[in-house]
């Protein structure tokens, strides 16, 4: 991924309206969701989601197939993790954050580790 293609996805999830329709399309995993009822779940006309939609796929965050007379929208998993990884590897210090392998399972792990030691408390007495 280069930056251009990041700062796309990110331009098109700083609107309230996309991220919470972002954040419904994770919840409802590949299989996705009828664009009407996805429009209804979130209370706004069909064709300001259809405008939201649109600005999303072409930021490649969500993808859409035809089922029958319904458009079905979902995110794009692969590439939110290729944005994921994009940002782990070339944004922050490799002893914040990396991305590694659950070999057991079969996917990626992205492991932070604490930005800030925990804090001294000093005892009140002192």
């Amino acid at each position: 991924m280069n930056i251009h293609a990041a700062l796309i996805a990110f331009d098109a999830l700083s609107q309230e309206t996309r991220l919470k329709a972002f954040r419904l399309l994770v919840e409802y995993g590949p299989e996705g969701i009828a664009a009407g009822i996805l429009s209804n779940k979130l209370k706004i006309p069909h064709n300001t989601l259809s405008f939201h939609l649109g600005h999303m796929s072409h930021a490649g965050l969500v993808v859409s197939r035809k089922v029958g007379r319904s458009v079905i929208y979902s995110a794009n998993f692969a590439f939110v993790q290729t944005l994921i990884r994009f940002m782990i590897e070339n944004c922050c210090i490799v002893d914040f954050a990396r991305v590694g392998k659950d070999k057991k399972r079969g996917c990626d792990v992205i492991e932070l580790s604490e930005c800030c030691p925990p804090s001294k408390k000093k005892k009140k007495h002192e």
